[in-house]
């Protein structure tokens, strides 16, 4: 995917299909047939009915143009090739500072209580009555 393409379809929120088939270099009725043979690719309608692609919708169609005409796979095999992209693990699960951050507070008022239980737990000394 050219890096001009991916800058110019993050610009805008919204695309027509006749921008989005000039940006891709294919005729809309191609864009709307892969509409009915992959079903993740979903683009909104407006009042008007016509398709509004979105920006992840157009990196997913350079993604489907490349798979079919870059690499010549068939539609079959484009979709388990997305559909495995889809399903693969990311690598490690990321955990947010604010998360940690959490986690570590968490902890620490844990221990706190876990001591606090354990000197209610304990015999009070006996305490000396003074008389006066």
């Amino acid at each position: 995917m050219p890096k001009k393409a991916v800058v110019e379809a993050v610009e805008k929120p919204y695309r027509s299909i006749s921008e989005v088939s000039e940006l891709l270099d294919i005729k809309p009725h191609v864009l709307r047939y892969w509409e009915t043979q992959f079903s993740m690719l979903r683009p909104r309608k407006n009042r008007a009915g016509n398709r509004m692609y979105r920006p992840d919708e157009i990196k997913l169609l350079y993604t489907i143009k490349d798979l079919l005409y870059g690499r010549r796979y068939t539609i079959e095999g484009a979709k388990r090739s997305l559909l495995a992209e889809k399903k693969a693990p990311s690598g490690q699960l990321e955990m947010g500072f604010k998360d940690a951050e959490r986690k570590v507070i968490l902890d620490e008022v844990r221990s706190e209580l876990v001591k606090i239980a354990a000197k209610l737990k304990e015999t009070p000394p006996r305490r000396r009555v003074l008389r006066t």
